[in-house]
């Protein structure tokens, strides 16, 4: 009897050791997979939008995390499709926001403090989990300025650009500093479309421009380029090397690149951290969150005098001691 009983106290202290062994090796091999979300207001191709999505994209291969998005959500559901997320286990929601999205993000937060939201804005973050960014490409915008207030013949250049608020205000003027920073008898058309995404609209309001002789125009919103190539003239990307899309056109173009901001949040996210900051300096030149995008075939079309200022301004700018000076307000056509 006393055998048996040893026996039996044998076999359940090693059941219960491999069963605590395997509860182990459970926890050790299957830890939760880090998901991300990104909510979108417009179509992926509007290079606003697209930058944050091809960032995205990069950093779930990179990092290898569950990566979904929502694209053309209107205001009347982006509360619905970032609670949707929340409930689903997603630990970050990064999109757009900005005018229709800010509202429900910052409402919808409060009532998820364990997830980290990061949204564009121009207003300041929300504790504990609300973190903002925004492109600040006003740099390379200068730099496309000092290009077209040197090639143009015509001493009109132009702007197609979204609606007039700080982000958008600032590539304008940067971009018309850079002009007058090279020809002070220079002056900027500037339309302003009344819609991030308007491709119709933007084409219009270009070949008004353009009829009114603007010779060299800054796409700061997406559909200029056709105008430009039915008319002949030469133009600047915006938010993404941009040059595809009409190479004999484009000259060169404004990028912005979300990687170092989406690593950033992606580092956090694996790291469990929540935190409300304003991502600014992630998005800036010195941290490559903004570039001037390559001439392609235009490095060998430039006069040569206009290559050297801007690489000699792009230089400055990169060692900091040529500062572009960040100017919000709006701008009205010369």
């Amino acid at each position: 009897m006393k055998r048996f009983r040893l026996s039996a106290i044998i076999v359940s202290v090693a059941v219960l050791a491999a069963t605590l062994a395997g509860c182990a090796k459970k926890e050790a091999a299957a830890p939760q997979e880090l998901k991300v979300a990104a909510i979108f207001q417009t179509a992926i191709e509007e290079p606003w939008d697209g930058a944050i999505h091809e960032a995205l994209q990069k950093a779930s291969k990179d990092f290898g995390f569950i990566y979904e998005y929502a694209e053309k959500v209107d205001a009347a559901s982006y509360e619905k499709v970032l609670r949707e997320y929340c409930e689903r286990g997603f630990s970050l929601i990064v999109g757009d926001a900005f005018v229709a999205g800010e509202d429900p993000v910052r409402k919808v937060a409060k009532d998820y403090p364990n997830v980290q939201f990061a949204f564009g804005s121009e207003k300041e973050e929300q504790s504990p989990n609300v973190s903002v960014f925004d492109n600040w490409i006003h740099e390379p915008a200068y730099l496309c300025g000092i290009i077209a207030g040197k090639m143009t013949k015509s001493n009109v250049i132009g702007v197609v650009a979204a609606i007039p608020i700080a982000e958008v205000n600032r590539l304008v003027n940067a971009f018309k500093d850079g002009a007058l920073s090279v020809n002070p008898a220079v002056k900027v058309k500037v339309s302003y479309i009344g819609s991030f995404f308007d491709p119709a609209k933007a084409k219009e309001a270009a070949i008004s421009q353009i009829e009114g002789g603007v010779d060299l125009i800054y796409a700061e919103r997406f559909g200029v380029f056709e105008a430009a190539k039915e008319k002949g003239i030469l133009a600047f990307g915006n938010m993404t090397d941009q040059n595809s899309l009409a190479p004999d056109t484009v000259v060169t173009s404004c990028v912005w690149n979300m990687y170092p901001v989406i690593q950033h949040l992606v580092e956090n996210a694996k790291a469990g951290t929540i935190e409300a900051i304003n991502l600014k300096d992630y998005s800036m030149y010195a941290k490559g969150g903004s570039a001037l995008a390559p001439f392609h075939d235009f490095e060998t079309k430039l006069p040569a005098d206009v290559l050297s200022l801007v690489k000699d301004a792009e230089s400055k700018i990169s060692d900091g001691s040529l500062v572009v000076p960040v100017v919000e307000t709006e701008v009205a056509s010369d």
